[in-house]
């Protein structure tokens, strides 16, 4: 969070009164208001406050703590790095103690002195901004995943699977769609292993045409074809020791399929026009956005060649998938653009974020780099608007409110059924569900049932 972008306070509280007291008295910040524990839960999806203040006693049981303190641990499991301030009585400080230790961020004894709690409340906003700078600051200087921002849990794992991979001799298959982040992940690969100090070369099979990729590929010898005016290296020879990243394998030939295979097999080549057998140690990590299951079904993709490349398989989510990403993506892509051209702009609005967060983003990470930069170069204020990112502008209707939940859930499902390693007897228990409701879940969100 930017000194000058929208600053979200969420107030939990029932009695009407010392609602309108506090909104009031906080009116320099964006103010929500809620009055019970479901109706905060909405709101913290919904508005993803930094701060939030919150009696202990609320409905139905405004006397008792029950409900409060089931909202700290359901509000900080929502959004952990919120900070959470609750409201007790003088005599509570067992209570308050109690608040603290489930996490929240600090507590503050009634009656209320607005002036004081104003304090509180500024410092927990100060603290959070810091704590957001720091997290993205510690991300971008990852020094063995460079390039890679994400808190989703899901990239998360892919990231342990990638350091756990990445210094054996295991060849590599990553999935996802465009704009992914598939390349990224290939240097770390090559980043994290014993051949970090040879090249990585990375090579796009959709842009080689088909009578060039032979060539490209494997070298060739002077005198090999017309032109071929001196011996020329191809590329995994070029790449001896290190990586090739061979990106769009599903756009390869069938001829190169089957003279790669070999490769992969004895790893030896011979340049076009050479008869002699060159030895190389050259790692290939590939990666497609085509179902090459099917192809092989179809014909398309040799099935000996699949599996000497995917040996590890690699499914990378896509970004509508990836919960708070695309937030925490298109701050830091700010940040790197605005210092890199030495902008003016800070931050985003409240409109723009909820339209970041609403958008599909079916180019994913590039699509998002693209639009932020834009965004960058066009907004005339210190923050960037939903008009400026060329989105529309998401408010806080049942729309908007059902669309986030229903992300939340699948992410929820997904999460887990990774965690169990598709065990639906475990999922549904750490879920709190039955089988039959998660099953009924899946079925919904057209999630594969597990055999």
């Amino acid at each position: 969070m930017s000194k000058n972008e929208t600053k979200t306070l969420l107030i939990v509280e029932d009695d009407i009164g010392l609602q309108t007291q506090l909104k009031w008295h906080f009116s320099d910040y964006s103010v929500v208001v809620a009055a019970s524990l479901d109706n905060a839960i909405a709101a913290i999806r919904l508005h993803e406050p930094q701060v939030m203040v919150q009696d202990l006693g609320l409905p139905p049981d405004p006397d008792g703590v029950t409900q409060g303190f089931s909202l700290v641990q359901q509000a900080l499991s929502i959004n952990p790095h919120m900070k959470l301030i609750v409201m007790t009585g003088n005599d509570c400080n067992e209570h308050a103690l109690k608040a603290v230790s489930l996490g929240a961020y600090d507590f503050y004894s009634k009656p209320v002195n607005p002036d004081t709690l104003a304090l509180i409340v500024q410092r927990a906003f100060h603290m959070h901004q810091l704590e957001t700078k720091n997290r993205i600051f510690n991300l971008s200087k990852s020094s063995h995943l460079e390039g890679l921002i994400t808190a989703d849990e899901r990239m998360l794992t892919i990231c342990k699977l990638i350091e756990k991979v990445a210094p054996t001799s295991a060849a590599c298959l990553l999935l996802g769609e465009s704009g992914t982040g598939k390349e990224v992940l290939a240097k770390s690969l090559h980043a994290l292993s014993t051949r970090n100090e040879h090249p990585f070369v990375a090579i796009n099979c959709a842009a080689l045409p088909e009578n060039l990729f032979e060539s490209e590929l494997f070298g060739y010898e002077k005198g090999a074809y017309t032109g071929a005016i001196k011996s020329t290296l191809g590329k995994l020879e070029l790449a001896n020791g290190g990586t090739v990243f061979l990106d769009e394998i599903g756009e390869m030939p069938l001829l190169l399929q089957a003279k790669l295979l070999r490769f992969l097999q004895e790893k030896v080549i011979e340049r076009i026009g050479g008869r002699k057998l060159i030895h190389l140690d050259t790692r290939i990590v590939c990666a497609t956005n085509r179902n090459l299951e099917e192809m092989m079904a179809s014909g398309e993709f040799r099935e000996d060649l699949y599996y000497r490349i995917a040996e590890i398989q690699i499914d990378i989510p896509p970004l509508r998938e990836r919960g708070s990403d695309k937030v925490l993506l298109a701050r830091y892509l700010l940040q790197k653009y605005t210092q890199k051209e030495n902008l003016k702009v800070t931050g985003f609005t409240k409109d723009a974020i909820n339209a970041i967060e609403a958008y599909s983003w079916p180019g994913n990470i590039r699509e998002l780099n693209n639009k932020i930069t834009r965004a960058a170069i066009m907004c005339e204020q210190k923050n960037i608007t939903a008009e400026d990112i060329g989105l529309k502008s998401s408010d806080s209707s049942p729309l908007s409110l059902k669309v986030i939940r229903e992300s939340a859930e699948i992410n929820a499902l997904k999460t887990t059924l990774n965690a169990t390693d598709n065990n639906i007897s475990a999922a549904a228990k750490s879920l709190g569900i039955t089988r039959p409701t998660l099953y009924d879940l899946m079925k919904k969100h057209h999630l594969n049932t597990p055999l």
